[in-house]
């Protein structure tokens, strides 16, 4: 009798023990409650479409809907530091977007940082590119750094916001091409293309997909990618190494949740990512919106981002593209 009852003791011990190892927000999550998306940027750009295209199908495999907020401005300081404030408990995730996340600290005090966050996956690569209005006298690189060179700070171009990756890449690009150009930032793709082809500035700079529409269009036209070499979206123009300027520059795109999030929970979200960009019809509707998609899981994300960290901080110390305000 005495043996029996401890067998059984045991056993109940061993359940409770098991019970008890399980993490508790791997049955628990997600409830039955609608994930916030937030997207540190305005409706319209390259990341906002791409946040709502993948929203719909992370809710295809994550079985829990997923709203999209937009939350823009200070290029895109304003949504990472909600995202950064948010209660780490797998209800609120957001895109971040290189160089942003990353340069915006190093220009500025800021309440977040890279640590703030724990990288979830990366879905997109997309490389920058100078865009001009179709009828600009400007059909290459050599006619724009010909003009600028007779015209210091006559040409006028509008980004994502200071320290974006257009921003960073247009700087080096001046610095390379020994030219003086006109900063005008705005806080997404969209009012920043909406200035171009309204012709209230002389040069864009966007990524590519967010330019390939309006260059099969016809109403701008491209005068060099950054890529490292040239992209199917446009595979007749030139990048710019190959026009004399090496600038290599493209904005990544991924999913970060706050840090302090439980483990199984992230890894949970990212197998739900993993299938998302692994669905054909989902490939299909990025291609037709030009949105170059790339996977990396949570390490390989966070080893690119700290490698970007490193790269961006070397160029900040020895030449900074802006000057940062004094204490």
């Amino acid at each position: 009798m005495q043996a029996i009852k401890r067998i059984t003791l045991f056993s109940l011990v061993a359940v409770m023990l098991v019970m008890g190892a399980a993490p508790k927000s791997e049955a628990a999550w997600p409830k039955d409650q609608t994930l916030t998306m937030i997207v540190a940027y305005a409706p319209g750009g390259a990341t906002d479409i791409a946040a709502r295209l993948a929203a719909v199908y992370i809710e295809k495999y994550l079985g829990q809907s997923v709203a999209v907020l937009n939350r823009p401005g200070a290029g895109g300081e304003i949504g990472f530091t909600s995202l950064a404030e948010s209660k780490p408990d797998g209800y609120t995730i957001g895109f971040i977007n290189t160089p942003n996340v990353l340069s915006i600290p190093m220009q500025r005090k800021t309440r977040y940082s890279l640590e703030s966050f724990i990288p979830v996956a990366q879905l997109m690569d997309d490389p920058d590119a100078f865009l001009v209005l179709k009828d600009s006298p400007f059909n290459n690189l050599a006619d724009l750094v010909k003009y600028a060179k007779e015209n210091p700070n006559k040409v006028s171009y509008c980004t994502t916001g200071i320290g974006s990756d257009d921003h960073i890449a247009t700087e080096m690009f001046c610095q390379a091409a020994g030219i003086q150009m006109k900063h005008v930032p705005f806080d997404g793709a969209g009012t920043a293309r909406t200035a171009l082809l309204g012709n209230h500035v002389m040069l864009g700079v966007f990524n590519v997909s967010e330019a390939a529409e309006y260059v099969s269009g016809g109403q701008i036209k491209i005068l060099g990618q950054m890529a490292d070499k040239r992209q199917d979206l446009f595979p007749d123009t030139p990048t710019f190494k190959e026009q004399g300027y090496n600038v290599i520059m493209a904005s990544t795109r991924g999913i970060a949740m706050p840090a302090g999030t439980p483990e199984d929970i992230v890894n949970k979200f990212a197998e739900a990512c993993e299938k998302a960009i692994a669905d054909p019809e989902f490939q299909q509707k990025c291609a037709a919106a030009s949105l170059p998609l790339k996977y990396l899981g949570p390490k390989d994300y966070l080893a690119g981002l700290q490698q970007n960290q490193k790269n961006f901080q070397q160029l900040w110390d020895t030449n900074p593209w802006v000057q940062p305000k004094k204490k």
